[in-house]
């Protein structure tokens, strides 16, 4: 089909009104007659435009306090009709029907009433009713009828005028019916969740996820692999609602690894400073200290080959010094809540190099939900935000741990939560110093682990590793006791992990044959 159709009659109806006069100007200047409803329609009065209410076409008030006003025949008929069926076209001249060009309909703002934290009652008066309707009817005809629901759109109507003499084509027609059904899906999935959240229905019959694409990407993992990143509209500080202050576009890859570093860092909220690096989405290195700089040489120590060409994610404000030691090696990201001009003119000699800033840290704890795709569906689950506190510890061996093994003990169990299963993670003084992660045997991870703190041992001049004194966390339960040995091999004194193996006794008799402490959690940290 390669039919165009003259631009006759526009219905505008928008809840955003950015670009909306300019707009409507342009298309009034072409000789397009205005439809409009309520404060759109005094919006363009105001603006000194010619326009005519839709009440007075259908013959209807609107009422309801607004809810009933585009519900008609007369509105319907006007974006349904067939231009080429003689049958609607009688149907329209017996009954006084309008024929409708263009409908150009910006929803109810219901997301970002949810957004803001809105009473059930506001939002369910956000829920658009007529909008919809018209927007799916319209998009159903695109053969005759355009339609369009983002400001984003209005110049690409006016250039299609310009390029077919006042009329649009029938694949701009497509087009732009297409993003108004994604438009209308998103928007009922929004409201499908939210309503789902609110009634603490855990496990809905049907489940639908909508996003808004922010950036078409090279390619995806591999070259051979289309991709793109939509934003879910949560606006949770972090890669997604980040400013990049400079550096190449982001790749799919460095979307998911500053994902993961900032989710990682953000464990530690921002009263002390914290640096995590990360690379394929698992860290390779965690620390604290008394200031940025410190931070990130520790983490960095932890294992310094891994970092080349990391993430770098801070928890808060990236300042000169830091900046100057960063520079020193290849890193693809650094993304932190703010940086100071210092250090963004030290990066400015770093081209290549990606600044991110965030303007605050997630939470943690918050309740979200996560889905993963697999063949023929999708699981859904709710974000791990588990943690502990000191009072969570349940002490098993004779040895009890000392006041600065359960802060590395803690310091240990929140970076297990975010490194791949089966995960073992050696930590000292506030810095993890051997990362094990992904391996199929939870002794192999330990066994890694270790090796990699001896390499950087090795790397640095140390007489001995920094396992040596350690404490060491294993996301799940030690289902031999062999990992435990291993990690008491490598030098570590206390052990954090969640317990319920059948052979827990084993494990801790073994801990306690070494005179190691060990503490259980309840709570296991799997991450696939």
């Amino acid at each position: 089909m390669t039919r165009t159709v003259p631009l006759q009659r526009a219905l505008i109806s928008v809840s955003d009104k950015t670009g909306l006069i300019d707009f409507a100007r342009s298309l009034s200047a072409r000789g397009v007659e205005l439809l409009s409803t309520g404060g759109t329609a005094k919006a363009l009065r105001e603006a000194g435009l010619s326009v005519r209410d839709v009440a007075e076409v259908t013959g209807f008030p609107e009422m309801m306090d607004g809810r009933v006003k585009t519900l008609h025949p007369k509105v319907h008929g006007g974006l349904l009709a067939l231009r080429d069926n003689d049958e609607h076209l009688a149907a329209m001249r017996a009954h006084d029907i309008l024929e409708i060009d263009l409908l150009v309909v910006n929803l109810y703002p219901f997301e970002a009433t949810v957004a803001k934290g809105a009473e059930y009652d506001d939002c369910i008066e956000n829920i658009d009713i007529g909008g919809p309707a018209m927007i799916r009817a319209a998009s159903k005809n695109h053969a005759f009828v355009a339609t369009v629901v983002d400001v984003e759109d209005y110049d690409a109507v006016l250039k299609e005028l310009d390029a077919h003499d006042g009329a649009t084509s029938y694949a701009f027609r497509q087009r732009l019916a297409q993003i108004a059904y994604a438009r209308t899906a998103a928007y009922d999935a929004a409201v499908s969740s939210w309503m789902a959240a609110a009634i603490g229905e855990e496990t809905p019959r049907r489940r639908a996820f909508a996003g808004t694409l922010a950036q078409s990407l090279r390619y995806g993992e591999n070259p051979h692999q289309s991709a793109a990143f939509y934003l879910d509209g949560s606006m949770r500080p972090g890669v997604a609602t980040a400013k990049q202050l400079q550096g190449k576009e982001l790749s799919y890859n460095n979307i998911n690894d500053t994902d993961a570093a900032f989710e990682l860092v953000a464990e530690f909220g921002t009263d002390k400073p914290a640096c995590a690096i990360i690379k394929h989405a698992n860290p390779c290195g965690v620390a604290t200290g008394a200031n940025l700089i410190e931070a990130y040489t520790r983490a960095f120590d932890c294992d310094r080959t891994s970092a080349f060409g990391g993430i770098i994610a801070l928890n808060q404000t990236l300042d000169a010094a830091t900046a100057e030691e960063i520079c020193k090696i290849f890193t693809e990201v650094v993304i932190a809540p703010e940086a100071t001009d210092e250090a963004k003119a030290i990066f400015a000699a770093k081209k290549n190099l990606r600044l991110l800033t965030t303007g605050a840290l997630p939470d943690p704890r918050a309740a979200i939900t996560t889905y993963r795709q697999v063949a023929g569906g999708f699981l859904v689950q709710g974000k791990d935000n588990g943690a502990i506190s000191l009072d969570d510890l349940k002490v098993v061996t004779e040895r009890q741990p000392t006041e600065a093994e359960l802060k590395d003990l803690l310091f240990a169990w929140k970076v297990a939560k975010h490194v791949k299963s089966n995960a073992i993670i050696y930590v000292k003084d506030g810095a993890t110093v051997g990362v094990g992660a992904g391996q199929m045997s939870r002794v192999d991870s330990t066994r890694i682990a270790a090796r990699k703190a001896e390499d950087m041992a090795e790397a640095m001049g140390l007489a001995a590793p920094l396992t040596q004194g350690s404490v060491v966390a294993s996301d799940a339960f030690f289902p031999f006791a062999d990992g435990l040995i291993t990690a008491a091999e490598a030098g570590a004194t206390a052990i954090i992990q969640p317990g319920g193996s059948m052979r827990d006794q084993e494990v801790i008799d073994a801990a306690n044959e070494r005179g190691l402490a060990m503490v259980f959690t309840g709570m296991r940290h799997f991450r696939h």
